[in-house]
């Protein structure tokens, strides 16, 4: 069972990511069709992950309090129709309230498929788990502006987000019939599995007790995990809004080629977070040190990213340069799987809530990353910059993983009241 639940999970991960994708790849038809502008569509853009953020709290409450599976089919469901809707936008304020509601609907998919994660798989498969979540991310942010791009022409963007609503509907059925809840009592867990029972039901009355709150903004590890999950998020954002607009504007690119070449880093990505999962996961049972299998391998990945990814700023050559940032986003997306893992270890019998935390704070870093780049390109007319600023991300999340070493869970029994 375990492992189909991990297809399904998978599964709405790239659903969702082609979603929240869509306008990747359609942002020139968006701006004519609605006429406005780069920085306004920014906006847009930038309120999607400002609701998916704030929201990332209430979606971890929800899936404490509901279980995995209610939760995950309400929000898959009231995601997708958002999608749908959103195409019948009559300017870019009625695109902004409609996109931004989507992304809120979209804020419990992580802290419900962690969860799941957390309560099925022991704690030596739980970044193997997290990498195929990751990879799906990934494919489907690579394969958003692919299909956006031969779409585009056939159909209208407006006709577009109509058809991506379409697979979300559908998941949510499926997943309602085929996956099943445990029924009757659980066995007595293993002291391994001790936080692993919990992930499809409400939580038992004693774990039902609010947690103390303030540990959340006041204890030193959590924070440098939201730091560093701010920047990584910020900086991978890029390939999910700007990248195939800065391929065009930096490369002299055509809407399609452009699109076609954005595939490349996020598909590398995808590997890159399947890799991660699996090395990470390797040298745990080898070593017995989590630090090493952890934290040690993401700094090493997180270099890594920094360093191919300021190469590609030197090259001209467009597929030189997509090449050395698929390097880079690989190495990316193999670091983020230990972020995952250390959540779920670190959040205990409270894990949606922990991760949501965490989660919520790469999402306000995805949200000022977007209306960031367009505020720059505003100013300055030069798309390199973000480039530059993607680089910058990831080479202070690599000084965050020096210092990053969280021991035990975030709230005991004592800090139930």
């Amino acid at each position: 069972m375990r492992y189909t639940l991990l297809v399904f999970l998978c599964l709405i991960t790239l659903i969702a990511y082609v979603q929240r994708s869509a306008m990747n790849g359609a942002t020139k038809a968006v701006e004519d069709d609605l006429h406005t502008s780069s920085q306004n569509l920014g906006l847009v853009m930038g309120g999607w992950y400002l609701l998916y953020s704030l929201l990332q709290l209430p979606g971890g409450w929800a899936a404490d309090r509901l279980g995995s599976k209610p939760a995950l089919v309400l929000f898959a469901v009231l995601w997708s129709t958002m999608t749908g809707l959103a195409g019948l936008a009559a300017g870019p304020l009625g695109l902004l309230l409609l996109w931004a509601a989507m992304g809120g609907a979209q804020a419990g998919i992580f802290p419900c498929c962690t969860k799941a994660i957390g309560a099925t798989f022991p704690k030596t498969q739980q970044a193997f788990a997290s990498g195929a979540l990751a990879c799906c991310m990934s494919l489907g942010a690579a394969l958003a502006p692919v299909i956006t791009g031969q779409l585009l022409g056939p159909l209208t963007w407006r006709h577009i987000f109509a058809v991506y609503a379409v697979p979300g509907l559908a998941w949510a059925v499926l997943f309602g019939l085929v996956v099943r809840r445990p029924n009757g009592p659980q066995p007595a867990p293993a002291p391994e599995s001790e936080e692993r029972t919990d992930g499809w039901h409400a939580l038992p009355p004693k774990a039902e007790a609010r947690v103390r709150w303030s540990k959340l903004v006041t204890d030193r590890q959590m924070l440098l995990l939201c730091f560093q999950q701010f920047l990584r998020a910020g900086a991978m954002v890029f390939f999910y809004t700007w990248f195939a607009r800065f391929l065009q504007e930096t490369k002299g690119l055509t809407t399609r080629d452009a699109g076609e070449l954005a595939f490349w880093p996020p598909f590398a990505g995808a590997f890159g977070g399947l890799f991660g999962g699996l090395l990470s996961d390797w040298v745990l049972r080898r070593t017995g040190n989590a630090r090493l299998a952890r934290q040690g391998m993401t700094f090493v990945a997180l270099v890594t990213c920094t360093g191919v990814a300021a190469a590609a700023y030197f090259v001209t050559d467009p597929h030189v340069a997509v090449l050395l940032i698929s390097v880079g986003t690989f190495c990316g997306m193999a670091s983020g799987v230990s972020a995952y893992a250390l959540a779920i270890a670190y959040g205990g019998r409270h894990v949606a809530t922990v991760f949501a935390t965490m989660n919520m704070s790469g999402n306000l870093g995805a949200t000022a990353f977007p209306v960031a780049v367009a505020s720059i390109v505003t100013a300055t007319g030069n798309w390199n910059y973000a480039l530059l600023l993607f680089v910058s991300l990831f080479g202070t999340a690599a000084v965050c993983w020096v210092v990053l070493n969280p021991k035990g869970t975030l709230f005991d029994t004592e800090a139930l009241k």
